[in-house]
């Protein structure tokens, strides 16, 4: 009995001194992987161009009170600069490291932005039902209440009538919140942050936007998610009001606004 504790000891002291030969994560490694994630969404097509970054609570951009630190294009041009380039990729991502990156939607791919436990209420529903379901990023963002879910869906396209199309802004309007609390959906004209971003904050929370299912997920139809997602948005604010909380939730941030 005793020699086989004493074996087991030496195994767990041999396994102990293993763990601590491990190499520990560096710098290089987390600009590796931020790398990797970044040509991931560019093979999935998905265009990208460079974005602002916290510093600590604040912007990089260096704007007194930015309205949406961290969550903004560095460059106005974003829509002619967004691409899918990878060398292109590679060069910012190395010349900036700290920058987070954004996506333009509404040329190969739309947004479904909501609120992220009305988001995870949708998806587990969506799942459940064998919808197909694309990528789909969550913000554990300290500047909103529960943070955000975003569900990547095949654009919408131009409609051949103009009159059919509504530019973007028009989704996060407070007369538009009654009929779709939460919701906002970015086309042509927004775009969203990708994986991996930082948002200010406390640095020891690391608040981040990550993926829950990654660019390999072919995009979906917007329409076969948005009325679960409506649903998914009512009954989050129908719960927040009940919790005597429906003036903010009638009014919540849906990132990010015109810059």
């Amino acid at each position: 009995m005793g020699d086989g504790i004493d074996r087991y000891r030496g195994t767990e002291s041999k396994l102990a001194q293993w763990l601590r030969r491990r190499p520990k994560r560096t710098a290089a490694d987390d600009e590796n992987d931020r790398e990797k994630l970044l040509l991931a969404v560019a093979a999935a097509g998905l265009p990208l161009a460079p974005a602002a970054y916290p510093v600590g609570y604040s912007c990089s951009c260096e704007r007194i009170g930015c309205p949406t630190p961290a969550r903004h294009p560095v460059s106005f041009a974003w829509q002619t600069q967004s691409t899918t380039d990878r060398a292109q990729i590679e060069r910012w991502a190395r010349n900036e490291p700290e920058a987070n990156f954004i996506t333009a939607t509404g040329m190969v791919h739309d947004v479904l932005d909501v609120p992220l436990a009305a988001g995870r209420a949708a998806l587990e529903r969506l799942l459940a039902e064998g919808v197909e379901v694309g990528p789909v990023a969550e913000s554990a963002d300290v500047d909103t209440v529960g943070g955000r879910m975003l569900f990547f869906t095949a654009t919408r396209g131009t409609p051949e009538d103009e009159d059919e199309w509504w530019p973007c802004e028009l989704d996060c309007h407070p007369e538009t919140m009654d009929e779709h609390p939460g919701l906002r959906w970015h086309c042509r004209g927004s775009y969203v942050l990708v994986p991996p971003a930082r948002l200010p904050g406390d640095e020891s929370a690391h608040p981040v936007v990550a993926w829950l299912r990654g660019p390999e997920h072919p995009l979906p139809d917007p329409l076969n998610l948005l009325e679960t997602l409506q649903d998914a948005c009512a009954r989050h604010a129908a719960a927040r009001e009940a919790e005597g909380d429906g003036e903010h939730t009638a009014h919540e941030i849906a990132w990010p606004l015109t810059r």
